[in-house]
C-alpha cells in the first residue's frame, strides 16, 4: 500500500506519522513545496521505522508532479486559520482551492488508480474542487469525522463514562454547520436519552454541541493549530480504506441534493469503496440540517471555482 501525504505542515506531519505507526503503508511519500521540509521530515520518519520495526519505504519530494503510483493521496496542503484572528474555515476557500486544483491536476496522470482524501480546509468544498480537476473515481473529504471524535469525548466527560462506551456521529459541514446526530448516540448500547433517564441525570445537549463547534478555536488560539486529534481521525479513515473494513465513519462523499452532487458529512460505510450512508435513518430535523449544510458547502464551492475560472 503506497500512501502519499501532500503537505507536511502542522497537520500533515502528525497525520503521516500516525498513519505510518498504524502499519498500513508499505511505501510512504511525503511532499511539500517548502525547500528541504519534506526531506527533513522523511529522515525523521526513517528514524521512527528503526524504533517500531516497520519496513516502510520513505520517499520525499518538493513537486507534486513527482508523486507516482500512490494508492491513496492525502491532501493537507493549504493555508491554515490564523491564531487569534476570527475566521472560519470557509474564509480559506479561494486561496486553498487554487492549491487543491493544482495538486489534483499535477497528480492525476501519474496516479491513475489513487483514492483521494482531502484534508485542506474547507474540506467539503475542497473535495469537490479535487473531484472536478482530478476526475478520480474515489474522492472523499475527512468530513465531520473529527467532530464525531470530539462529540464522543465530550459525552464521555459529561456522563463520566469510559469513551469506549459511547457511540455517535456528527454530520453536516466540517465547521460552523456541524450537526450532532443525537439519533445515532448511545451510551453502553442505550439511547442517550434512555441512559440519562436511567441514571437520573440531565442531558446537557447545549453544552456538548457548543463544545463540538468551539473547541477547535480554543486549540488554534492557544497552540497555533489542531494536530493530534485530526491525525487520529485521518488515520481511522485511511485504516478503513487500506484494510477494507467497511466501518461507519462520518466522511464527506458525493450525495445528490436537488439533483446536485455535493460533498457533505454523513456517517457512511467506508472501505476500498464508498458504501451506503445512514442518511435515511436520521431524524427529519437532522436530515434538514444536513440539507442546509449541503447548500452552504455548495455556495462555498461555487465561490471558489468561480475565482479559479
Amino acid at each position: 500500500m503506497h500512501i502519499a501525504q501532500i503537505g507536511t505542515g502542522r497537520v500533515g506531519r502528525p497525520t503521516a506519522y500516525t498513519i505510518m505507526c498504524a502499519g498500513v503503508a508499505d511505501t510512504l511519500t511525503v511532499c511539500d513545496v517548502k525547500p528541504g521540509l519534506a526531506e527533513a521530515f522523511a529522515e525523521e520518519l526513517k528514524h521512527v521505522t528503526a524504533s517500531n520495526g516497520f519496513d516502510v519505504e520513505i520517499n520525499a519530494c518538493e513537486r507534486d508532479e513527482e508523486v507516482s503510483g500512490a494508492d491513496i493521496i492525502l491532501i493537507s496542503a493549504g493555508k491554515p486559520r490564523t491564531p487569534g484572528v476570527k475566521m472560519s474555515r470557509r474564509d480559506l476557500a479561494i486561496q486553498n482551492a487554487e492549491i487543491v486544483k493544482y495538486i489534483a491536476e499535477a497528480t492525476a496522470h501519474r496516479n491513475p488508480s489513487a483514492k483521494y482524501v482531502v484534508i485542506s480546509n474547507p474540506v467539503d468544498a475542497m473535495a469537490m474542487v479535487c473531484k472536478k480537476y482530478a476526475k478520480a473515481d474515489f474522492v472523499i473529504s475527512t468530513g465531520t469525522n473529527l467532530e464525531s471524535l470530539r462529540f464522543r469525548a465530550k459525552i464521555a466527560q459529561a456522563f463520566d463514562v469510559p469513551v469506549s462506551q459511547v457511540m455517535g456521529w456528527v454530520g453536516g459541514e466540517h465547521g460552523d454547520a456541524a450537526i450532532p446526530l443525537w439519533s445515532t448516540t448511545k451510551i453502553n448500547k442505550l439511547r442517550i436519552e434512555e441512559y440519562a433517564r436511567t441514571e437520573g441525570v440531565l442531558l446537557p445537549r447545549g453544552e456538548i454541541e457548543s463544545y463540538v463547534k468551539s473547541v477547535s478555536k480554543l486549540i488554534v488560539d492557544n497552540i497555533g493549530g489542531t494536530e493530534y486529534g485530526p491525525a487520529a481521525s485521518f488515520r481511522d479513515i485511511i485504516w478503513a480504506i487500506a484494510k477494507d473494513t467497511n466501518e461507519i465513519l462520518s466522511i464527506s462523499a458525493p450525495m445528490k441534493f436537488e439533483g446536485i452532487p455535493i460533498f457533505v458529512g454523513i456517517p457512511t460505510r467506508l472501505g476500498r469503496s464508498i458504501g451506503s450512508s445512514i442518511y435515511k435513518n436520521l431524524s427529519e430535523d437532522e436530515k434538514q440540517g444536513i440539507k442546509e449544510a449541503a447548500k452552504t458547502i455548495h455556495q462555498t464551492y461555487k465561490l471558489a471555482v468561480e475565482d479559479l475560472e
